[in-house]
């Protein structure tokens, strides 16, 4: 690769430009060659290093994750070559006269990890396997049987903790996980956020959690999210006050305090970032018809295929692409019998323009069909921006590649949608099964936001050196605490480490991307509803939250329109070209849950509830010594 630079060296010493217009344009053509060049070796590297990593994944063995660690060095060498080729160009990216040519130079020019000497990438690399391991290969005893421990996260304790309303069971079950997971990673953890740290500092950054921000393209980008936190925050203690409430008269004032926060294992989830799960228990007007289309799913006998079929007719209705046949052939959407998995949903891009992937453990749940959603808007993002160069496949934001997904599940949600495809039998058009629904949808969106936040904030005081390694796990609660009123129901310590029970933190995928996405995802979904007709601000029979912008091929265009720009424009452009807009912005959210909220006010005033958290104990104690 050093001759190829070379080359291009010598045929600019040849060149004779009659004016600087011509000299730029010659530089142009130069530097188009070889970005060219290095975009299809890239392509070929990539490919390697993702079916290392998916055969990793979807058979959890030593050999596969030898083959891995293997693939990822030698990936890391590829792209070390091509930074350093980039980077001979650093001093002539200005006189380039294309702007699109800038971007990609000013893309490549960072390394990531790959910048780590030899030696401290593959102990990174270990160590990041070795904690997804760890997760993923977690099993858990049984509540009635100790001498039974064969219980995964997915499906077993998801199904536990939807189902039980067993307070002690709930706790067995949520402190045991912890136990063999994050329990058994925090060691590793110090080393590798060492070695982040370096890598970050050898790409010019402070720390990993700035690197981790670049994408953004923002030095307001904190300041941002604290901002549109602080437009969220109160309708957020309306929904916190109302389940509180509820969960005290099943549990008794002696498990839930009048004012204090909420035990994180009375949820329905194994972090309480979404309480969808509970809705049955949260439910504003009983006999409104439910909205959890689960039994009737079981009951028309639907299977993971089935779901992932209906998730490619909604886009396809939209004018989208359908998927390759590929899609279908090397796909696994349902959990292998014979080998462990990584069951994390999770969607592929081969780096081929060719392959992509989806590998999830699904169950036949309503939540799973909004998940299968989810990672179909990955699928359908991957293939709309296929054709861009590589550095520029990816989304306008990392929270651009999260929301599209979700924007048609908004609609799928809809009692009118789930009516339309036969899985609710009537819809109840009246404002009181409006507020059900929108409950329903609350228990999900609105409770996510405060924990979509707050992971990437404990890891960036982490990486930053703000957060002690001392007091780890106590910060992590007291961020709990704070942005969502949780708290755990036993004592933690410093010898535990609660966030490794998390996917994302022993995977290390940075996080503050869902909860972006959960904002924008309202502006795009206003924006598409607009589109499709199927909302008007002054329509009191229009309102946002009955928007279905299913079969809208006008919806569709637009949004396809915006995936195709992959990264190739700053996300507020692509942004604009959508919704008008460049800023995120939580009003779209707010007014599409405004019916909600005012229900929710009055509610919480006749029931005189106390709206907000104070402490009501000690939850995280660090006076042990850090294991």
């Amino acid at each position: 690769m050093n001759e190829m630079v070379f080359v291009y060296k010598e045929r600019r010493q040849d060149a004779v430009p009659s004016s600087s217009s011509e000299a730029s344009k010659t530089l142009d053509v130069e530097a188009e060659k070889l970005l060219e060049s290095l975009s299809e070796r890239s392509s070929a590297e990539c490919y390697q290093q993702v079916v290392a990593e998916w055969n990793y994944e979807s058979n959890i063995t030593k050999t596969t994750k030898e083959k891995k660690l293997a693939a990822s060095l030698k990936y890391a060498e590829w792209e070390k070559q091509r930074w350093e080729q980039v980077m001979a160009w650093k001093d002539r990216w200005n006189q380039l006269s294309d702007p699109f040519l800038k971007r990609k130079f000013v893309k490549m020019s960072i390394l990531g990890t790959a910048a780590l000497p030899t030696a401290e990438l593959d102990k990174y690399n270990g160590i990041v396997t070795d904690m997804t391991t760890i997760y993923s290969t977690a099993k858990v005893c049984d509540f009635a049987d100790l001498s039974l421990c064969h219980l995964t996260l997915e499906p077993d304790l998801k199904r536990v903790l939807r189902k039980s309303r067993d307070y002690n069971e709930l706790q067995f079950y949520w402190e045991r996980w912890r136990n063999v997971t994050g329990g058994k990673m925090r060691k590793m953890y110090k080393e590798f956020v060492d070695l982040s740290n370096k890598a970050a500092q050898l790409n010019d950054f402070k720390n990993m959690g700035d690197m981790w921000l670049e994408p953004y393209e923002s030095p307001t980008f904190r300041q941002d999210l604290s901002d549109i936190w602080i437009q969220l925050k109160p309708l957020y203690q309306q929904l916190h006050a109302y389940v509180r409430r509820k969960l005290r008269e099943i549990y008794s004032e002696s498990k839930i305090s009048l004012r204090g926060p909420i035990p994180a294992h009375l949820l329905g989830n194994m972090w309480a970032q979404s309480w969808s799960e509970v809705y049955s228990m949260m439910t504003p007007y009983e006999g409104k018809g439910s909205l959890d289309v689960t039994d009737e799913m079981k009951a028309q006998s639907y299977t993971p295929l089935r779901m992932f079929k209906l998730s490619e007719e909604f886009f396809t209705s939209l004018n989208q692409t359908k998927m390759p046949q590929e899609f279908w052939d090397h796909s696994i959407i349902e959990k292998p019998k014979d080998r462990e998995i990584v069951c994390h949903a999770s969607a592929w891009d081969f780096c081929n323009g060719v392959d992509f992937r989806i590998k999830q453990c699904t169950d036949i749940t309503m939540s799973d069909l909004v998940t299968v959603h989810h990672e179909m808007g990955h699928i359908q993002y991957y293939l709309q921006y296929k054709h861009q160069p590589i550095v520029f496949r990816t989304g306008a934001n990392p929270g651009f590649h999260e929301a599209v997904g979700d924007v048609l599940a908004l609609s799928v949600a809809t009692p009118k949608h789930l009516h339309k495809i036969g899985l609710l039998k009537e819809v109840h058009d009246d404002p009181q099964a409006d507020i059900n629904f929108l409950m329903s949808m609350a228990l999900d969106k609105i409770v996510f936001l405060p924990f979509g936040y707050l992971m990437d904030l404990w890891r960036w005081d982490v990486f930053s050196g703000k957060t002690k390694e001392k007091d780890w796990n106590c910060a992590w609660w007291k961020l709990r605490e704070d942005l969502q009123g949780i708290r755990p129901p036993s004592v933690r310590t410093e010898a535990d480490f609660d966030p490794g029970s998390k996917f994302h933190i022993p995977a290390n995928y940075p996080y503050v991307r869902y909860f972006v996405s959960f904002v924008i995802q309202f502006q795009f979904h206003k924006s598409l509803c607009l589109k499709a007709g199927q909302y008007d601000p002054n329509d009191p029979t229009k309102p946002l939250h009955k928007c279905d912008i299913y079969q809208s091929t006008e919806a569709g265009n637009a949004l396809g329109d915006m995936l195709q720009l992959g990264s190739s424009k700053p996300w507020p452009e692509a942004m604009k070209a959508l919704t008008g807009e460049t800023k995120m912005d939580a009003s779209a959210i707010r007014e599409y849950f405004s019916p909600l909220e005012k229900w929710l006010q009055e509610d919480n005033q006749k029931h005189g509830e106390f709206i907000g958290w104070e402490s009501d104990g000690v939850y995280c104690k660090n006076d042990q010594p850090t294991p």
